[in-house]
């Protein structure tokens, strides 16, 4: 790894929407790092052939989808060592270089838990998932530690398999996707869906909610189930604070002395820049 210039870079695609250089870049020029961080386009099908052909050009790299699974396929080919956390949610969002290669670990449940925990919230009796994907897993992976009940409701019972995987100490339920469900009997509902998926889940929440609602994605923000949600008297959670804590988990494992050290005013300069 340079002593000169810290080089990062998310890889994923489609790409151009990506916040990452943006909080990246930023961090380095609040914490005097001399670092430049970038995305770039990379299709699924063609991180093999980037990290032969580029990979030594960097220190670090973030994964997006399509790509957060596809490394897991080509680790023992490129000599990736992948950490017992990915393997057990079969999801990567970080690759570090090393001497011999590249380590492989993702800190997606890590920075869930951390922007929980920026909003005052360490436990919950009751938690719902929306969704079963790759997302969805590195949540479960988190949740195991800081909830007594799980319930998944995805579209799809192939998926369950997968992310009942991701608990060590929980056995979770699954549910069948339900627009009608209601969503009052959980403390945390976190929406690991895609963009418009979960609209008809929104257009029934009740006039009067209280629990909190975790929306992973932050464009477009707000999504109409945060916006009702919110309406209801419900708290809500964005994707930019996942996006912040997870990419300061990512900066660390690069400058272990770097965002560790973060106080409040760091992080509101942080999230401010992003929105």
């Amino acid at each position: 790894m340079s002593a000169q210039l810290i080089r990062g870079a998310v890889l994923g695609s489609p790409i151009s929407h990506s916040l990452s250089p943006v909080l990246h870049n930023k961090a380095f020029e609040l914490l005097g790092v001399a670092g430049r961080y970038e995305a770039i386009e990379v299709q699924s099908g063609g991180l093999t052939e980037f990290l032969r052909e580029r990979g030594c050009e960097f220190d670090y790299l973030s994964l997006t989808m399509p790509l957060k699974e596809e490394v897991l396929e080509i680790s023992e080919a490129l000599e990736i060592e992948i950490d017992e956390l990915s393997s057990r949610i079969q999801s990567v969002n970080t690759l570090i270089r090393t001497s011999t290669g590249w380590s492989a670990t993702s800190t997606d449940g890590s920075g869930f838990v951390k922007a929980l925990a920026n909003g005052g919230y360490d436990h919950f009796d009751s938690v719902l998932v929306l969704g079963a994907g790759g997302t969805a897993r590195a949540v479960a992976g988190a949740l195991d530690a800081i909830a007594d009940n799980v319930t998944i409701m995805g579209r799809s019972v192939r998926r369950n398999a997968a992310i009942a995987s991701c608990f060590t100490k929980l056995t979770p339920e699954f549910l069948p996707w339900d627009d009608q469900i209601d969503l009052r009997s959980f403390g945390l509902i976190v929406n690991t869906t895609p963009s418009g998926a979960a609209d008809l889940v929104a257009d029934n929440i009740p006039s009067k909610v209280d629990g909190l609602l975790f929306d992973v994605l932050y464009k477009p923000w707000p999504t109409l189930i945060a916006r009702r949600w919110s309406d209801s008297g419900g708290k809500v959670i964005g994707g930019l604070e996942l996006l912040l804590y997870q990419g300061i988990d990512q900066i660390n494992l690069v400058e272990p002395l770097g965002l560790k050290l973060i106080d409040e005013q760091l992080r509101l300069s942080l999230i401010n820049t992003l929105r």
